[in-house]
């Protein structure tokens, strides 16, 4: 029983000796030789080991050692630091902290902070890319299929629409707003500004975007909403952007 005792403390000292660090100078974060998750803070040449919160990662390029900064693991370059913390999850959260894809719908996504989730949705037509972590065409993102993509709409086959050039358009069956774009077999979710609906062209495979009070059975899509005020906000939303805003995340 006693060698069982002697044993686990000699065990927890070269522990203790494996996490000692010898500060380079009197303050500075340093990283730690192992794990990307943990760092050193020094404190008039006293070492503590911290530890970035669960889906965190500390950020080491600060060449002078005097930036304390943990930042998403997909954000930081850990190297050799291959060791991390065990994943703590919450609903929709992989790790406390973190950007993660939706388990069902290929166009949701969650940002966590602390284990707290918000969920994001992509602009029509758009899904989360897990790789890339931006929304792209839902087409070209692997985890999508086309039915959710499309919500089951077909293009016409080729040759079907004998008007068509390089693309074709096509009403959404259940939503006035939205509208396919069909470009070589592959159905593109759009959806017109808002205060618009789409209308059907003359021609098969045409269409644009026009005043509700234009297409018969949407007249009342925005019900009574006042479009003039909308359009004038996004207007001036678009006015901004062009002068070097950044566009708001469409948070749901």
């Amino acid at each position: 029983m006693k060698y069982s005792i002697v044993f686990v403390v000699a065990l927890f000292g070269a522990a203790v000796a494996q996490e000692s660090f010898k500060c380079p100078d009197d303050f500075g974060f340093y990283p730690h030789h192992s794990s990307c998750d943990k760092y050193w803070k020094c404190d008039n040449n006293v070492a503590e080991l911290k530890t970035c919160g669960n889906g965190l990662a500390f950020d080491a390029t600060d060449s002078k050692y005097l930036t304390e900064n943990c930042d998403y693991l997909h954000n930081v370059d850990c190297g050799d630091r291959t060791q991390l913390e065990p994943p703590i999850s919450t609903p929709h959260c992989e790790r406390l902290y973190g950007i993660f894809a939706d388990a069902a719908k290929c166009d949701v996504f969650w940002n966590c902070w602390n284990g707290e989730a918000s969920r994001y949705q992509c602009s029509p037509g758009l899904a989360y890319d897990r790789e890339a972590r931006v929304c792209m065409w839902a087409d070209q993102v692997p985890e999508c299929k086309n039915e959710e993509v499309a919500n089951g709409f077909a293009c016409p086959a080729a040759g079907e629409i004998s008007n068509a050039g390089s693309f074709s358009r096509h009403a959404h069956p259940e939503d006035c707003r939205k509208y396919y774009i069909c470009l070589e077999g592959v159905a593109r979710e759009y959806g017109c500004p808002i205060g618009t609906v789409f209308k059907i062209g003359d021609a098969d495979g045409t269409g644009n975007c026009e005043d509700p009070e234009d297409v018969p059975g949407c007249e009342d899509y925005y019900g009574d909403l006042d479009l003039k005020s909308i359009r004038k906000s996004e207007l001036l939303a678009g006015l901004a952007l062009q002068s070097g805003g950044a566009p708001a995340a469409h948070q749901s």
